[in-house]
């Protein structure tokens, strides 16, 4: 008696473990093609593929296959049927994670195919089927109140602009310095984002610096914990940039959320799908988002007045006496951020001119003309992904200030941002 039992409990236990483990392996297969399917359309659009450190062969396959573009939409409508049919359990949150992971990036591919294909989207649509969110809208006059703030702040007389680039210009860093300021400005963040995030002992990156560039800087991750980060010098470096760049790019910007994604989710839980970063995706919003975020997360504003007055100003040779005036008219401005949201809408729209958005991210975002048209071509190559740097870095915000609680210490904060970037969370389940 005592064996039929113990054979009755052996048996449902196995029956319980298979059950369990059944929707996990339906989306591992799921998963293998949803990254050979990236890998295919990575073909007919170079920039696609931000990062792959998958299998050889699997990119050595597509760029033989070459699928047309036809074949790869009826592919992806194929697995995006497949993921609706698994079965997720609602005590498993991580695979319920998981499976509106992989359906979400599925769904960002169709649009792109469609894209490619020759589909137009409005610039709000475009957001919305890339990167599962809906970008706000702001009227002129929202611009304007924030210029008039400044106006009462800044120094000298004359206009708004010519008072701004002159204050401004004040604080460059100069060329030869660059590499040493930046590299102090890393070597600073990463000290801090290791006090709260775990990370591998061989983790690393390599800087280059680079010129003819639609951006000013970008983080192209190698896999095995390792980054290359570029940055262009085109153009006048602030000394604000150096922080940024540094903590946007690193840590706990960028390579800190590849590393994660990498050691937590593929190497720990063996997800395929985390071998891949196709950059319009909704994931994009989350990486853009949670780095842009995590400049304020590594270096809170008191710590970070007083690391550049004792550190960077000092390097650059800038006026420390300046430090905490600079970063005030800096508050100001980055409430402009949304300006070049509104000039993307309306020339990607057609209903302004790209001169007349040229024109616009003068007035509203301060840009001398050049740094104006270098984000018009920034917006050509890149649409509506604008949308994920200040989007993105008020969404995962609100996500992290909620889930911490009031009256947070910085070590919840850290507990909550380094779990966002661990996980297969998107844009639509931060609110």
């Amino acid at each position: 008696m005592k064996k039929y039992f113990f054979t009755a409990s052996v048996l449902l236990s196995s029956l319980l473990f298979s059950q369990t483990k059944e929707p996990e392996m339906k989306m591992n297969s799921i998963a293998e093609q949803y990254v050979k399917l990236i890998l295919a359309v990575g073909q007919h659009d170079a920039d696609y593929v931000d990062a792959y450190y998958g299998p050889k062969e699997w990119l050595d396959e597509a760029k033989t296959m070459k699928y047309q573009l036809t074949a790869l939409h009826d592919w992806t409508e194929a697995l995006q049927k497949r993921i609706a049919a698994v079965k997720v359990s609602s005590h498993d949150k991580l695979l319920a994670l998981r499976k509106t992971y992989i359906t979400k990036q599925l769904s960002a591919a169709h649009a792109k195919i469609e894209m490619l294909m020759g589909k137009k989207y409005s610039f709000d649509d475009e957001a919305k089927k890339l990167y599962d969110a809906a970008p706000p809208t702001y009227s002129e006059s929202h611009f304007k109140k924030i210029l008039q703030e400044l106006d009462a702040i800044l120094p000298d007389s004359g206009s708004i602009h010519e008072r701004y680039e002159k204050f401004h210009n004040q604080f460059v860093i100069p060329k030869e310095k660059i590499d040493t300021v930046f590299k102090a400005a890393i070597t600073e963040c990463r000290a801090r984002t290791k006090m709260h995030i775990a990370l591998p002992d061989s983790e690393s990156f390599v800087v280059e610096y680079v010129h003819d560039k639609a951006w000013s800087g970008y983080n192209w991750y190698q896999g095995g914990a390792h980054s290359l980060i570029q940055v262009n010098i085109d153009y006048p470096i602030f000394i604000d940039r150096a922080v940024d760049l540094a903590a946007h790019e690193g840590y706990p910007g960028h390579h800190v959320y590849n590393v994660l994604l990498e050691s937590e989710m593929l190497k720990k839980h063996g997800w395929i799908e985390f071998c891949i970063y196709p950059l319009f995706s909704p994931q994009s919003l989350i990486a853009e988002g949670s780095a842009n975020y995590g400049i304020d997360v590594v270096l809170p504003n008191a710590e970070r007045l007083k690391f550049e007055k004792e550190t960077l100003f000092p390097l650059a040779g800038l006026d420390t006496t300046q430090v905490e005036h600079y970063y005030k008219v800096q508050a100001l401005t980055a409430k402009l951020a949304y300006a070049g949201n509104e000039a993307a809408r309306g020339y990607l729209n057609g209903t302004i001119t790209k001169e007349q958005a040229v024109d616009w991210l003068v007035t509203y975002s301060l840009s001398p003309r050049e740094r104006a048209e270098q984000r018009i071509r920034f917006i050509e190559k890149y649409r509506a992904y604008v949308i994920n740097y200040n989007l993105g870095q008020d969404l995962v915000k609100q996500f992290v200030e909620k889930k911490s609680g009031k009256n947070a210490t910085p070590e919840k904060r850290w507990d909550v941002f380094r779990d966002l970037i661990s996980s297969p969370r998107l844009p639509s389940e931060l609110k």
